[in-house]
Formats: structure tokens, sequence, C-alpha cells
């Protein structure tokens, strides 16, 4: 009898959002992670309000400003990954709004995101935040042609 895998990946709500077929999302970031050659530990994503990631931004960046995600990386260098990604719904919505995008595509655009600077993607400079769009959009693509019971990325 097969016994059922946990997934590295978890999902916490501090404010309420609907994430549509979370195993699906599971899996397809943990399969990022492989295609990128990383090994991940564990990843939990907090979904939170403004007010709090702008209080984490103070506290642990010295940022004042409000912001659509935060991510730490946990983990040592050399070992598996282990991060915690924050990211606001509020912002989510908003920059939804402005973008004119769906919601739930901004928001899986901003959870994309995250992983991809756990796999070691920045976005500091022109040419940094051109690659980091550039993987956003390729994984984006690829999330929308995958059917839910498939594990690759």
């Amino acid at each position: 009898m097969a016994s059922a895998t946990k997934s590295k990946v978890c999902f916490f709500f501090k404010s309420p959002v609907s994430l549509q077929d979370r195993t699906k999302l599971k899996k397809f970031i943990e399969g990022i992670f492989r295609k990128e050659k990383k090994k991940l530990r564990t990843l939990n994503y907090i979904f939170c309000s403004d007010k709090d990631l702008l209080e984490i931004n103070r506290q642990y960046l010295k940022h004042d400003y409000y912001t659509d995600i935060i991510t730490f990386e946990l983990s040592d260098k050399g070992t598996p990954v282990e991060g915690e990604i924050y990211i606001s719904v509020d912002r989510v919505k908003e920059n939804a709004g402005s973008l004119g995008e769906p919601f739930y595509k901004e928001l899986l655009r901003v959870i994309f995101h995250g992983t991809l600077h756990l796999c070691g993607y920045k976005d500091k400079g022109k040419m940094e935040i051109r690659k980091m769009r550039e993987e956003e959009t390729k994984i984006l693509s690829e999330y929308f042609r995958v059917p839910r019971d498939t594990v690759s990325c």
C-alpha cells in the first residue's frame, strides 16, 4: 500500500484568500525547485494584511513602506532550502487592479516570485528585474497549461 507524501510546501492564512487547487500548486512549486536543481526542505507561505507586512518590513528590513511580498531564506548556504514567504493580500489586490490583471493571476505571480528568490533569482538591478519577470511569465504560462494531477513543472 502506497503512503501519501507530505508536501514540503504549506499555506497559512492570517488574511482570508481563495487559493484554488492547493495540491496542484504545492506540487508545481516543488517542481520549480527540482527544475532549478535546488533541494527543498520546507517552504511556508503566510498570507497576511498590508498592516502585518508593513510591520515585518519595518522590524526585519528597516523599510517603512508597503510591499506585496517579503521572502526569508532560513537555511544555511549549501543546505536544502527552508523559507518563509509573507504575502500581503491587500497589496496583491491593489496591484492586480492597477495592472488590470485578475486577482488570482497576480497572486500566483507573487507566489512564484518568492519561489524564484529562494531559487537564487534577484531583482535589484534592471537586468535582474527583467530576468525575474521573464521567469515569472514563463512559470505562470506553464502553470496554467498543467492539468490538476500533474506533478512536474
